[in-house]
């Protein structure tokens, strides 16, 4: 019986003496060795399972502690990566939270409001509202022949270009600056749906110096975070009813910047409201003014 061959890969390994060597060469233009010459050749069967592998390979140190060191990185930045997401997910909640329970106040304001409106007529008597808290400001005048003093006024509320304007908090040193300059400006109560379009459309925040747009939440909370402001709601809460922080959040937002009225102005825009023109105290009728400008 002939020899079985092993199972596992081989390999065949010629020896061929120096004597052999010399007969092979002689014959090494031919395409193929004389038979009489291939059978003096000896070969030996060796098992490849003696021929390392990949594992067995060694690899160099400092190929083994870059590995290491990326690994590492990699698991620190997937770390942080799903630490940001649960602290981002917890912060939606809050401020979905504070959203509702700021339109539950809302909506529980003008209820009451309602409730004493009917109360009163009931009674056959008149319901005066509290009085505003906030104001509105917004210039409509240039320059042209203004005293230093009104000039100074209108730098202290940043009123400094035509169509800007800026919340105030109803005080009385406010209210004797604003009769001083009321020969150019136009002012009144906001509601609160002209402070949300206000800030949502027109909303800018003084970001080192820089007027930078309140396009993501988290501009509002690096900046007035420290008040409990953490988002844009917040914000506009606190210059609705004008909160303990109002000063911080008003000074945060840049003046606003407003276009000319649809329409344009009244044809006696340098008088005063009551006259027919557009000047001084509109109380409620800010309003329309300002949807007019927004």
């Amino acid at each position: 019986m002939g020899a079985t061959l092993p199972s596992s890969p081989i390999k065949i390994i010629f020896r061929v003496s120096q004597a052999e060597n010399a007969a092979l060469q002689q014959f090494s233009h031919r395409r193929s060795v004389p038979y009489h010459v291939r059978g003096i050749v000896d070969c030996e069967l060796i098992n490849l399972s003696s021929v390392p592998t990949n594992d067995q390979i060694m690899v160099p140190e400092t190929l083994l502690k870059k590995r290491k060191s990326q690994e590492k990185a990699r698991a620190e930045r997937s770390d942080a990566v799903e630490k940001k997401k649960a602290a981002n997910k917890e912060k939606r909640q809050v401020i979905f939270k504070r959203a509702e329970k700021y339109v539950q106040e809302y909506r529980d304001a003008e209820r009451e409001k309602i409730r004493l409106h009917r109360v009163a007529k009931s009674e056959d008597s008149a319901y005066v509202a509290a009085e505003a808290k906030l104001i509105f400001v917004v210039r409509i005048k240039g320059i042209n022949k203004m005293p230093p003093k009104p000039r100074k006024i209108l730098q202290l509320l940043r009123l400094l270009q035509i169509n800007n304007g800026v919340f105030v908090k109803v005080t009385k040193a406010i209210t004797e600056m604003l009769k001083v300059v009321e020969p150019w400006i136009a002012y009144g109560y906001p509601n609160l749906k002209t402070v949300k379009e206000l800030v949502y459309k027109r909303g800018y925040g003084k970001v080192n110096k820089q007027r930078i747009a309140l396009t993501d939440n988290s501009i509002v909370e690096e900046n007035l975070g420290k008040y409990g402001i953490v988002c844009v709601e917040d914000l506009i809460h606190e210059i609705y009813t004008v909160g303990p922080n109002f000063k911080q959040a008003s000074n945060f937002l840049w003046p606003f910047k407003l276009s000319n009225p649809t329409g344009g102005f009244r044809p006696r825009k340098f008088k005063h409201f009551i006259e027919g023109g557009d000047l001084g105290n509109r109380e409620e009728a800010i309003n329309a003014l300002v949807r007019q400008m927004n």
